[in-house]
């Protein structure tokens, strides 16, 4: 055994054999394995401030925030999924065929036809796997949380064959220059759902809000900017937060009432609470409006010593407070201790890179996992707050296993999010002014085909299927590579990679099947195979890299090229 697999079967959190399906209703459908993806590369929030010329504070104190990652123009949704789906995967072991649904949540729309769901069946492809349900779900930063609810409908109805479900949730959240552009964030998170899970679903106990509203919107789809009105967005943000938090107190607490236990749910029998983070500041006011809505809901005779400091603002009503700064301040002063055992810990990805839409809320639970153990964790409910701009948000929370034990898939699951800070850690900070041409170049290809031999030879709706950097950096830095490109150097001579990827797009070659020749080479129609050994050092592990010039390929295969073979 490779020591590559022998660190993937120490993490591994779950069975390597397809399901049983029974009569029987499942139990405890949840998350059985997590996996967490992010950039390479980030940018100092202290640094953009002064290369900003705005307040000392602006960013790291006012929004929160320290570090905030971003993609290249080499990735793309894309590749971001099929990197964090890839790793899922090989950490936990499982046979490609035991997935029975994958679901997508995502608004990084760069075709608005073709699913990234049907780009990740390429990982499926060597199984011989295609009897896979699900589809991509969006609705701005909710699509992630839409479709962990419909994998797990999925498992709680007749349609389940008694395979594992997994959800994907990724996006690049990038805003144009101004205001907004340092709450952006890149990243994706890949969750197998099954039953028997160490953070189990509790049945029954979601509180959904939704409305017809325009606080953030992309109508203009040759841009991957948003239109944002900041100030309704927030306030939106905190409409749906009290109108979720009311709803899931009330079946939590029919649910009580039918057990014989009659008593008011507040924030005390939630151990965590873990919120979508479009900025970490915004999630501090978010919990204190959550001791805010438990307040205004006790009874006067409720000891002032659990909301010390609010009795001034009782006559106040939820909808009239979203700009009261007096208030603000009570409760974030009240609250201070509540959010610090509560929340504080799950922010620490979305502090050091930003917000990540869709994945924002599981990355969250990814940090607050990684930074407790499972004895703490064990036996605990966590709730959760999802929202999506337009609007659509959920509260509902997650039931964590009482069993702790070494070897316990709860064990394991936080065991395998443990390395979180170093990972971060070890990224590449990047300048602001490498940063802003980054986003420069951004904005110059997204949408844009590339003329070549002074003709256009391709229009489409990812600049990044065709780099337009040079070769080398495209392949250091193309993530979905990257499982591959940490064991070992890949050297292409300047544009050989292009030229290759427009010459197996006119052979046809992204349509069918690829062979290798043992030990070093690799057969592609119509390329000639020595001059390919002469860029491409001979490696061990050759699938991830094949796997993504395939999915490049076959978005660019069926137009007209003007190529020589």
């Amino acid at each position: 055994m490779t020591d590559v697999a022998k660190v993937n079967r120490r993490f591994s959190t779950v069975s390597a054999v397809p399901l049983a399906k029974t009569d029987t209703w499942p139990k405890d459908v949840g998350i059985l394995a997590l996996e967490v993806y992010f950039p390479a590369q980030y940018v100092d929030q202290t640094d953009l401030e002064k290369y900003n010329n705005v307040e000392a504070g602006k960013y790291t104190v006012g929004l929160g925030q320290t570090h905030m990652g971003f993609c290249s123009v080499q990735e793309d949704i894309n590749s971001l999924c099929l990197t964090v789906v890839q790793r899922l995967m090989e950490r936990t072991q499982l046979p490609w065929d035991s997935v029975g649904r994958l679901e997508v949540g995502t608004e990084t729309i760069i075709d608005k036809s073709k699913a990234v769901k049907t780009v990740l069946m390429e990982l499926f492809q060597d199984s011989g796997n295609t009897d896979i349900e699900g589809i991509d779900t969006t609705n701005a930063c909710y699509g992630g949380t839409a479709s962990l609810f419909n994998a797990a409908n999925w498992m709680e109805s007749s349609s389940w064959d008694g395979r594992y479900a997994m959800v994907v949730c990724g996006d690049i959240a990038v805003y144009p220059n101004g205001n907004a552009r340092p709450t952006g964030g890149a990243g994706a998170v890949a969750m197998l759902i099954g039953p028997k899970a160490p953070l189990a679903l509790e049945q029954g106990l979601r509180g959904t809000h939704m409305e017809n509203v325009y606080d953030f919107y992309k109508p203009n789809l040759a841009s991957e900017y948003p239109m944002v009105d900041g100030k309704l967005s927030i306030q939106c943000y905190f409409r749906a937060l009290d109108r979720c938090y009311t709803s899931y107190r009330q079946k939590i607490q029919n649910q009580w009432k039918q057990a014989g236990n009659d008593r008011p749910f507040t924030l005390d029998d939630l151990q965590y609470m873990i919120f979508h983070t479009p900025f970490c500041k915004m999630v501090q006011k978010s919990l204190a409006r959550l001791m805010f809505s438990d307040f205004l809901s006790a009874s006067r005779d409720t000891p002032s010593s659990l909301y010390k400091g609010l009795e001034a603002f009782r006559g106040l009503k939820l909808e009239d407070t979203y700009n009261n700064k007096d208030l603000d301040k009570a409760l974030l002063k009240a609250s201070q201790d509540t959010f610090n055992k509560k929340t504080k810990a799950s922010l620490y990805l979305s502090t050091h890179n930003g917000n990540m839409y869709t994945s924002s809320l599981y990355g969250c639970l990814a940090s607050l996992l990684s930074s407790h153990s499972a004895q703490e964790l064990a036996g605990s409910r966590i709730g959760a707050f999802s929202y999506g701009s337009g609007l659509a948000a959920s509260f509902f929370s997650f039931r964590v296993s009482q069993d702790a034990s070494p070897g316990s898939p709860l064990d394991k699951l936080v065991s395998s999010t443990s390395d979180l800070p170093k990972r971060l850690a070890s990224r590449k900070c990047v300048s602001p002014e490498e940063f802003t041409e980054i986003m420069n170049q951004r904005e110059q290809f997204y949408h844009k085909g590339k003329k070549r031999g002074g003709k256009r030879e391709r229009e489409g709706n990812s600049s990044q299927l065709i780099p337009v950097a040079g070769s080398q950096e495209f392949f250091r830095n193309l993530e979905y590579s990257s499982p591959v490109s940490r064991l070992y150097e890949i050297w292409l001579g300047e544009g050989f990679l292009e030229d290759l990827l427009f010459k197996v797009a006119r052979s046809g070659w992204g349509s069918r099947r690829w062979s290798w020749e043992e030990p070093g080479g690799m057969q592609l129609p119509g390329i000639d195979t020595a001059k390919l050994s002469k860029y491409v050092v001979p490696w061990e592990l050759k699938i991830p890299f094949l796997k993504m010039l395939s999915a490049t390929v076959e978005r660019v295969e069926t137009l007209e090229l003007d190529i020589q073979n």
